[in-house]
């Protein structure tokens, strides 16, 4: 894929950036929950329902990675990413309150001299935490989703294996395409071919993504996705295929439409503020920044640090600067 325009690109960077961080701050409090629940509770949600919404780890790991890309470079190690881990994200003098098991699991491994990748080689690899923070290595590699995929399994295997780096792979791989223009086919068939076709996240793609072109709205696709999909019949609800598979379900469902696809993942539940980021992030970096909802985005320029403290005060439009010199030099090195 060609791109042109890099004024239009860094737009659609940060249409990504944003996008991940509105879908993560507004599915913040139906995470853990059941469609009628969350009716029974807010009603139809269609926008933030107070001003204490904001990002939270799914936003935090994913600028954590833009400094670490930014510091290191596109050549970055496996080795480096998990000396990071150590300094950054781990404190001795207390309990680790981050983001999922696969983190707290990954941070043990690596305590105990446990090193990438057997570091990610645990009873909860197979998460949505790279997923949910993979949008950075689509957005370097603008129409490269072979790089994307394979620099989100190097990031990946400090914390994940198998099911948790194959939704990183689709993740990463489908906005590299969205980036660079693609239509919302070419996105969904992209990240189909960027895992393996045996594999959980393949099979929760393809069936999520006919669910999505037979449902006659979102609300339709929501109820339908719940009860084929979600497994809920297992506690816990950031499984990588069905969250990932969820996300592109909703995307084909709203037409790539931003506010449809961020607003039923939220009011899906289940994983909602990873859903939401995900599809926040595909759908925002194909429509481009310019063409966000203005009224979502409050509250989620400034990192909070409530994850990794490292990354308090850290703003989004610096984050999007990186990527976009980032993406533009990978660019100019490959003749595009």
């Amino acid at each position: 894929m060609v791109i042109a325009n890099l004024a239009q690109l860094r737009d659609r960077i940060a249409g990504a950036l944003y996008g991940l961080a509105v879908g993560d701050a507004l599915g913040s409090i139906t995470e853990g929950m059941n469609p009628s629940d969350i009716a029974a509770k807010y009603g139809m949600i269609t926008g933030f329902q107070s001003g204490e919404q904001m990002a939270s780890d799914d936003t935090e790991f994913t600028i954590f990675y833009i400094e670490l890309l930014r510091k290191y470079g596109l050549g970055i190690t496996a080795e480096t990413i998990a000396d990071r881990w150590l300094e950054d994200i781990y404190h001795p003098s207390e309990i680790y309150k981050g983001a999922g098991f696969s983190e707290a699991m990954t941070l043990r491994n690596l305590k105990r001299g446990i090193r990438p990748p057997f570091s990610g080689q645990h009873v909860h690899s197979w998460s949505d935490g790279l997923a949910m923070c993979a949008t950075p290595f689509g957005c370097i590699f603008a129409g490269q989703p072979e790089k994307a995929a394979r620099i989100a399994s190097v990031f990946g295997s400090v914390s994940h294996s198998g099911e948790g780096l194959y939704g990183g792979q689709a993740v990463g791989a489908a906005v590299s395409v969205a980036v660079a223009g693609a239509d919302l086919n070419t996105i969904n068939n992209t990240a189909l071919a960027h895992v393996p076709e045996d594999s959980w996240v393949h099979y929760s793609i393809s069936a999520a993504v006919e669910i999505g072109k037979s449902s006659p709205n979102v609300q339709a696709a929501v109820a339908s996705l719940y009860e084929k999909l979600v497994c809920d019949y297992y506690y816990w609800s950031d499984l990588a295929p069905e969250a990932v598979g969820l996300a592109f379900g909703l995307l084909t469902a709203a037409g790539g439409d931003f506010r449809k696809a961020v607003l039923g993942a939220v009011n899906l539940g289940r994983d909602a503020d990873t859903i939401a980021a995900i599809t926040g992030a595909i759908s925002g970096a194909k429509i481009g920044m310019k063409f966000l909802p203005p009224e979502l985005l409050p509250n989620v320029e400034t990192i909070p640090g409530r994850c990794i403290r490292a990354m308090a005060g850290k703003k989004i439009s610096d984050a999007v600067e990186v990527l976009g010199d980032l993406a533009e030099k990978e660019m100019s090195a490959h003749g595009n």
